[in-house]
């Protein structure tokens, strides 16, 4: 019923595409009406993997050029159907996102924008080397409504019209899901998706195929209605153009920016591209250019977003504005219940038990620098373990060796007695290691329940379950008031409690806080202790890295204390910090002088 309801938007607009396409008779105009319908299919295409992902796809056209030869070439060699080819041609685009795919996620960036141009390319050379420069769809007198050939153009302008609604009815499918909600969160920051315990790989790939297959499937039903294919038309940069173009024109990461972009660029080149091809060649390339032009400068995220957010500016000025001091009022009863909900515990010091992480001589440098030498220590279950250390000791970077974004040199990472080296971030998280990051990386675009639902999708295995999860952790912060608050809106405090609980919704059994309080206000920082406490008095174990040492001495039962990369001393705090090699290398003189 709710997918019913998001997609009556789209009903609508096919009602009014239809009765429009019903006074149309020219056959050029019916042409360009379904090539509209077509170009949006072939943007939300691109949509799908660069809109909600982020990584910016330059060779789509190898999956809509594959789709559209084979179609064609199944027609003429095999006597196949259109109507049978295209879905068979979905399933092409589909395994050759998959190829394609595999090799091409190592890359970041431009590199990886760069690296999908080749694609394209290289099939052109490999179709005009295989002598189907210009291939003809088979005319067919017998029976040409079994081959999708109509008298009656229009038809294929209604084709088109099912074909958008279905790709539309898919794409609200997926941003309604897990599937969605993932890509959403790799775009928005890659590095703390996967610290939450999504497999970005995984995620990635089925967007490439479902992406693929539907450019592979728009490009079969386009040779059908051109009724010629050349490599020129379906695998040249214009044809990658067009889809990005559209997509970027019009709005990414929504189903109505590439039906925008479509609606407006299409008719616009095709037009021009009739009148002043002749004397211009390449007009269409050159619209296409001055349309990303324009968008960048006026409406940097497209159309769609610029009106959306034109319109919610208009409608916020026609309502009444709560008076300042009521949001005072309340924004500091927000921030007293948080503090009061996680008031400070008594809690008894942890020594002894049974060990939780082990981790025995790891090593790793870059290039000359050691980074992290032979450290070994082990955190006892139920216990808060502070690493401390000068700046460039190798804190994060133990981390990153613990957390799985960095592969050891050497050594081992023991939990609960299996050695977790080599395995990614995503399975660390599956088997209980939570992470927070020293430079926060919140979901800036989701509210604060969505930023944690993603982090409890790692144990979910329904929504209701997800969301119930990320209920209990929000909770365990104090963050109940800010639920659904927009994260890129949030304090320092705010989102380093949110990131606790994205970490905390994967139900870990050790958290790793990277400077959990950095940036905080001395009472904040109060609050926040307050919290981990809690946490640990609940039964977390965790390992806490911070500058903060009058903190750190309330905090933690243990210390292990860094100096180029190399263990320097692990204990009880009070004998860490009345160690004259601590004091020297860390703590300095007015620390031992104010705690004489």
């Amino acid at each position: 019923m709710a997918l019913l309801r998001s997609l009556a938007p789209a009903l609508a607009f096919a009602a009014v595409y239809f009765a429009a396409s019903l006074a149309v008779t020219n056959s050029y105009y019916q042409l360009m009406m379904t090539l509209v319908l077509v170009w949006a299919v072939m943007g939300l295409s691109w949509n799908m993997i660069s809109g909600y992902t982020g990584l910016v796809s330059f060779g789509h056209a190898a999956f809509f050029g594959l789709g559209a030869y084979f179609t064609v070439l199944a027609h003429v060699f095999f006597g196949i159907s259109p109507w049978i080819a295209i879905p068979l041609a979905g399933v092409v685009g589909a395994a050759a996102g998959l190829v394609v795919g595999i090799p091409t996620f190592r890359l970041r960036g431009h590199y990886f924008a760069l690296s999908m141009l080749a694609y394209p390319l290289a099939l052109l050379y490999v179709f005009e080397w295989l002598g189907f420069q210009e291939v003809s769809v088979p005319m067919e007198r017998t029976s040409p409504v079994a081959y999708m050939q109509f008298q009656d153009h229009r038809v294929h302008t209604w084709l088109a019209l099912a074909i958008l609604v279905g790709v539309i009815a898919v794409t609200r499918m997926v941003e309604r899901s897990r599937f969605g909600m993932a890509l959403i969160a790799i775009k928005q920051n890659e590095a703390a998706a996967e610290a939450a315990g999504i497999d970005t790989l995984a995620w990635k790939l089925r967007a490439m195929m479902l992406s693929a297959a539907i450019a592979g499937a728009i490009g079969g039903f386009y040779a059908v209605v051109l009724l010629v294919v050349t490599p020129v038309a379906v695998f040249g940069m214009l044809a990658s153009a067009q889809a990005l173009t559209v997509a970027m024109f019009g709005g990414v990461g929504t189903v109505w920016g590439p039906v925008i972009g479509a609606l407006i660029l299409i008719p616009t080149s095709e037009t021009l591209h009739a009148e002043l091809g002749a004397r211009l060649p390449g007009i269409q390339g050159v619209i296409y250019g001055l349309a990303i032009v324009a968008v960048v400068l006026l409406a940097p995220e497209g159309v769609y977003w610029k009106v959306r957010d034109k319109l919610r500016q208009r409608r916020s000025r026609g309502e009444a504005v709560r008076p300042a001091d009521a949001q005072a009022a309340t924004a500091a009863a927000a921030d007293a219940a948080a503090p009061a909900a996680v008031a400070e515990l008594p809690r008894r010091r942890v020594t002894h038990g049974r060990t939780l992480l082990d981790v025995r001589n790891l090593s790793k440098s870059f290039g000359g620098l050691k980074a992290v030498q032979n450290v070994s220590f082990s955190v006892i279950e139920g216990q808060i373990l502070g690493i401390i250390g000068p700046n460039g000791a190798g804190k994060t970077t133990l981390f990153n060796l613990l957390n799985g974004f960095l592969k050891p040199d050497a050594g081992e990472v023991l939990l609960d007695g299996t050695d977790m080296v080599g395995r990614k971030p995503h399975d660390l998280c599956a088997a209980g290691m939570g992470r927070t990051f020293q430079v926060m990386r919140p979901f800036a675009r989701m509210t604060v329940a969505e930023n944690v639902i993603v982090g409890a999708y790692v144990k979910a295995k329904t929504e209701d379950e997800a969301r119930a999860l990320a209920a209990q952790a929000i909770a365990r912060v104090g963050l109940e008031a800010h639920v659904d608050r927009v994260a890129g809106g949030l304090t320092t405090k705010e989102l380093r409690l949110m990131e606790l609980a994205r970490a905390l919704a994967g139900q870990p059994r050790l958290l790793l806080l990277d400077e959990t309080l950095a940036g905080l206000g001395r009472g904040e920082v109060g609050d926040v202790i307050a919290v981990v406490r809690r946490l640990a008095a609940e039964g977390t174990t965790i390992v806490i890295i911070e500058h903060t040492m009058h903190a750190m001495v309330r905090l933690v039962d243990s210390f292990v204390v860094l100096d180029h990369g190399k263990v320097l001393l692990d204990g009880a705090p009070e004998e860490v910090t009345r160690d004259p090699l601590v004091i020297e290398a860390y703590l300095g003189s007015k620390w031992s002088n104010a705690h004489a």
